[in-house]
């Protein structure tokens, strides 16, 4: 069976972290008799994030006393400061996972899996970290949303498990695409097959697993040749909280309150374009910003607004006139509940986060990103959410051809859950 990273653990790896990345100094907790959780929330995008807030939050309606330490790392950070949230000293450690996946990254083009496959230095080092945390400090849970390097140590090492874990994640099993031959098919069944090999023979080191949607959002394929079905074994070893929402839009009022909130209410239409908290979107900002001239002489009243994110430069584009730069808009949720159209990515969050508040959108999978082309698209088409688009075969007039369609004949989605996020914290109670 193939092993997905190094299994070797040793005071030889201890030192080296010490001597490398520094130490941090614990701070101990001064609450006498209080719960504490260790939350690990995925840096590969914002939208883990946002959800795993909102499961913080709602847990702490249930445990008022719940003291919730975040491992995490850049941007993640940035928004967890920016929302009061306690960030652990050691978090300044880990090796940045954003970075490497961007170092990976070709023309909008992502090959998700293999750069999994080589971030063993990374995930060995912030494994690491985490474990040394755990020695340091006594925690009641520890959370983990798609924490994939605790996962795979524990279950290689159950013996080093120090606390309570609930595991969460939005997709499961590694899906090859046709084209890549194969050598990808037979890598992604290995794989699935050590994943389903760890958790049927060490079933005592998740003690909880949350699938972050329903039965109906598991893509109905095989784990691989000889390997069960995904429908099949997934229900048999996650409990489901549906989908989980950082805040639904629900809660933002009436439409017209929040574009008249916002300013969207002056009889334009409001184009907003995101791609997510990493460099890799800069190529489609430049494509989108190609075709908006084009739409507009179509459109007239367009108006365009580009969040790059954290890690791109606004100044860094050549902009038409219409469009709006911004590196960071807060509450950007509320912008894509309040706008007439948006221009994204692939993200499950962001999609459903549209998707939810019924807003038209053109989604842009990265192409060899198995689980937007896979995992998100499966459940978008479930939803009737978006209109999927092949970056390949979306020259600008082509993206202007589908901004006008969408806004002139918007789909109806399904209703996304409101109370994923509660639901989800209702099974992490019952572990503290």
């Amino acid at each position: 069976m193939h092993a997905r990273f190094p299994a070797w653990f040793n005071a030889t790896m201890r030192d080296f972290l010490a001597n490398h990345f520094g130490t941090y100094k614990p701070v101990r907790s001064k609450m006498n008799g209080a719960k504490r959780a260790l939350y690990l929330s995925s840096p590969i995008g914002l939208g883990h994030a946002r959800r795993d807030l909102a499961v913080a939050r709602e847990l702490r309606k249930l445990h008022p006393d719940l003291q919730v330490d975040w491992l995490a790392q850049d941007p993640v950070t940035r928004f967890l400061d920016a929302n009061d949230e306690s960030i652990h000293p050691a978090s300044r450690l880990l090796a940045n996972e954003s970075a490497h996946i961007e170092e990976e990254c070709g023309e909008h083009d992502l090959h998700a899996f293999q750069a999994i496959r080589n971030m063993d230095e990374i995930l060995i080092k912030n494994f690491m970290v985490f474990q040394e945390v755990l020695e340091e400090r006594k925690y009641d849970l520890v959370i983990a949303d798609e924490a994939w390097d605790v996962d795979h140590y524990w279950h290689e090492h159950p013996e080093m498990k120090q606390a309570q874990i609930a595991w969460l994640t939005d997709f499961v099993g590694w899906v090859p695409f046709e084209e890549n031959g194969a050598r990808e098919a037979y890598l992604t069944a290995d794989y699935n097959a050590e994943m389903i090999e760890h958790v049927e023979g060490q079933p005592g080191v998740r003690d909880r697993a949350i699938f972050v949607g329903g039965p109906e959002d598991i893509i109905n394929r095989s784990f691989g040749e000889g390997l069960p079905r995904m429908r099949d074994w997934i229900p048999e070893h996650y409990d489901f909280s549906d989908y989980i929402i950082g805040q639904h839009p629900s809660a933002f009022g009436t439409r017209d309150d929040l574009r008249a909130e916002l300013g969207y209410d002056d009889g334009r239409l409001t184009c907003i374009v995101s791609v997510g908290g990493s460099g890799v979107g800069a190529t489609l900002i430049r494509r989108i910003l190609a075709a908006y001239p084009k739409a507009k002489a179509r459109l007239p009243d367009l108006r365009m607004i580009v969040v790059t994110g954290p890690r791109l430069d606004p100044a860094a584009f050549d902009v038409p006139d219409g469009v709006e730069m911004r590196s960071f808009v807060p509450n950007l949720d509320r912008h894509l509940a309040a706008c007439d159209l948006a221009l994204v990515q692939g993200g499950l969050t962001t999609c459903m986060e549209l998707a939810a508040a019924g807003t038209p959108f053109l989604y842009f999978p990265l192409r060899n990103h198995f689980e937007q082309n896979f995992h998100v698209s499966s459940r978008l088409e479930r939803y009737n959410a978006g209109r999927k688009m092949i970056y390949a075969e979306s020259d600008p007039d082509r993206i202007a051809e589908a901004m006008v369609e969408e806004l002139r004949a918007p789909r109806s989605p399904l209703p996304v859950a409101r109370d994923g996020a509660a639901r989800a914290a209702r099974m992490l109670s019952e572990l503290l």
